[in-house]
């Protein structure tokens, strides 16, 4: 090989050692990061107060569509859970209004409901080799989002604001449907009847009051959530509260519940309905909070699973 071409040779293999190199790095401090923000959180979990073994008969005096769905959704006797884990797979529209432009996603979500909190540490595959890395967070009164092209180059960095911490207490709400141990009375949240097939589910965290509107299917199991006034930032422009809504699709038993198997969000916007997230839980992992009463050393319960 002539010596000029055995240089670009050199050069080219060592650019591609260092950018394998700097990628590996970015992608260790990103989950070191990850890893940080969940022991947050499962030390505000560990501060709960334990929980309440559901029982049928506690549900008597909500609004009779909230009584059925409790009903339709857990056993008797369960415990709320303490810690649950996510796993996700779905798409996530990178595009806007009009312009969609969908891309696979898979996440793993870790949830406090005692907290209550989560985080969401997503990798969202834009191309061939070309993964942007997203991660979301509620620890504590303390929201956050970020977003990095393989965790090396930030594209979305926000954190602390009044705002975004609404925001993130909506979604952990909504979410909550897929562990719903989570929108029961013991564990802090308020019904309010709207008719036979709704209700408003009021949750007061962090020194706020998060509602939603709870709409529900003839199976009795959740059909969707919404929020009228939910803020809207496109990046673009000022943020403004505008409708926005979770569709939950289809059901099945995981963990021992019966919880939406898929789901859609969306946003009502002014030139129409733009929907952002389609996903679906691949796996389930729940850790049972302590029942009240039970004795530290005693026989924990049983752990939920797929």
């Amino acid at each position: 090989m002539p010596r000029p071409l055995a240089i670009l040779a050199l050069i080219a293999v060592v650019s591609a050692v260092a950018g394998a190199l700097a990628a590996w790095m970015a992608r260790a401090r990103w989950e070191a990061a990850t890893r940080d923000h969940v022991a947050r959180l499962g030390a505000a979990a560990a501060a709960a107060a334990p929980g309440v073994a559901f029982r049928a008969s506690d549900t008597d005096t909500l609004p009779p569509p909230v009584a059925r769905f409790f009903r339709a959704a857990l056993r008797e006797g369960q415990l709320p859970a303490a810690r649950v884990r996510i796993r996700w797979r779905g798409h996530f529209n990178m595009g806007g209004p009009g312009r969609d432009a969908w891309r696979p996603f898979t996440a793993v979500q870790e949830f406090a409901p005692g907290a209550p909190g989560f985080v969401w540490d997503a990798r969202i595959r834009m191309a061939p080799g070309l993964t942007v890395f997203v991660r979301d967070a509620l620890v504590g009164d303390h929201a956050s989002m970020r977003a990095a092209l393989l965790g090396l180059v930030t594209i979305v960095r926000r954190e602390g604001t009044p705002e975004l911490a609404a925001g993130a207490r909506v979604r952990y709400f909504a979410e909550a449907a897929w562990f719903p141990t989570a929108l029961l009375p013991a564990s802090g949240v308020r019904w309010e009847a709207v008719d036979d097939a709704a209700a408003r589910a009021v949750l007061d965290a962090g020194g706020t009051t998060v509602s939603l509107r709870v709409a529900f299917g003839a199976d009795s199991l959740i059909a969707s959530l919404s929020a009228p006034d939910r803020m809207y930032d496109d990046g673009r422009h000022p943020p403004a509260p505008r409708p926005w809504r979770a569709r939950l699709l289809k059901s099945g038993v995981m963990a021992g519940m019966r919880i939406p198997l898929a789901g859609v969000v969306e946003w009502d916007l002014p030139d129409g309905t733009f929907a952002y997230w389609r996903g679906e839980p691949e796996s389930i992992e729940l850790e049972a909070a302590p029942e009240r009463g039970r004795r530290a050393g005693s026989a924990a319960p049983p752990r939920g699973a797929r």
